[in-house]
């Protein structure tokens, strides 16, 4: 399905839709018309939950999509209009709970590799003198395996990219699950940015591994995915913007930005986990004591009110009254 170029404020004005919020007020009349081509009309069917991850390193699919069959059939533009950097916007932290997917592993293990090559039915063989230079082997969907080898730098930057969004994500689907038992419903952003693709570019160029790299990586996202729909009930949109970079370029193309003066501040500024849930749960338990606080004193006011109305002598009663004479 082939659609035409979109900017970044379009993508972002998407993300901004999907999550149930206003797109914003900047958007054009033409990105207006995109989205409406691509998105669902009925405002009160959003998931309200967007996985958005940024690739860095690679923007052609052609020769790749063809081996993943959830990207091929997925909603895309091959010729993404670039720009700076856009701020997604949202007017309150509270409505909306943002969770980072860019912490890199500094702790990952031998067994923690393992586990990812089974879940991508490789294998790994440890290095029996070196702790942690392995050689991770997975088979890929053209039938080519490919051999990562955890003793070389850029290899390595790659396997651990792959860990860290696997573990990340788990970690979000744990904060989605406390947000639920926690009877908050707060939308839910996790966006990242991955460059382990970007780091096999630059040290290898043209390389079939490079091409390998990136099909690892769809591969892997799907696994990501079909495991955020299953703890989502299929209520989360997952958002890939593939984008080829530069030397000179770093950081991510899309940030999200509170425009709340109290809590104005960038994604990176806040560590998400117990304390945002914690934060969250204050917000929710401060609005839910000024309600029962205002209902009680509407109902003392309505009580008095009809007990001085019942007990009021008849000659008080000017109102009902007003035109009786009594001596």
């Amino acid at each position: 399905m082939q659609h035409p170029s979109m900017s970044l404020q379009e993508i972002g004005a998407a993300v901004s839709i999907l999550l149930g919020f206003a797109p914003s007020s900047t958007l054009s009349a033409v990105g207006a018309s995109k989205l409406n081509d691509i998105l669902v009309p009925n405002p009160f069917n959003r998931p309200r939950a967007v996985f958005l991850l940024e690739v860095n390193g690679f923007n052609d699919l052609k020769q790749i999509l063809q081996y993943n069959e959830m990207f091929s059939n997925a909603v895309r533009s091959t010729d993404i209009l670039d720009s700076d950097k856009v701020d997604i916007q949202f007017a309150d932290e509270a409505d909306v709970s943002v969770v980072p997917l860019d912490e890199l592993l500094e702790d990952y293990t031998e067994n923690e590799i393992s586990d990812f090559a089974s879940l991508m039915g490789g294998s790994y063989a440890p290095d029996t003198l070196e702790p942690l230079n392995g050689v991770l082997t997975v088979p890929l969907a053209n039938g080519a395996m490919v051999n990562l080898h955890m003793s070389k730098k850029s290899e390595r930057e790659f396997v651990v990219g792959l860990l860290s969004l696997i573990r990340n994500v788990k970690g979000a689907i744990q904060m989605h699950q406390d947000l639920i038992e926690s009877k908050l419903s707060p939308a839910e952003l996790l966006m990242g940015c991955f460059s382990g693709i970007k780091v096999l570019q630059e040290h290898y160029g043209d390389e079939s591994i490079v091409q390998n790299g990136v099909e690892l990586l769809l591969a892997t996202l799907t696994k990501i995915i079909d495991s955020l729909q299953e703890a989502y009930k299929g209520q989360i949109v997952g958002v890939v913007y593939f984008r080829s970079t530069t030397t000179q370029e770093s950081g991510k193309k899309l940030d999200v930005m509170f425009t709340s003066p109290q809590a104005a501040r960038l994604l990176g500024e806040e560590t998400v986990g117990n304390a945002t849930i914690a934060k969250l749960a204050e917000v929710a338990l401060v609005r839910r004591t000024l309600a029962w606080i205002t209902g009680i004193i509407l109902l003392l006011s309505t009580l008095i009110g009809i007990y001085y109305l019942l007990n009021m002598p008849l000659t008080r009663d000017t109102l009902l009254y007003s035109n009786v004479k009594l001596d």
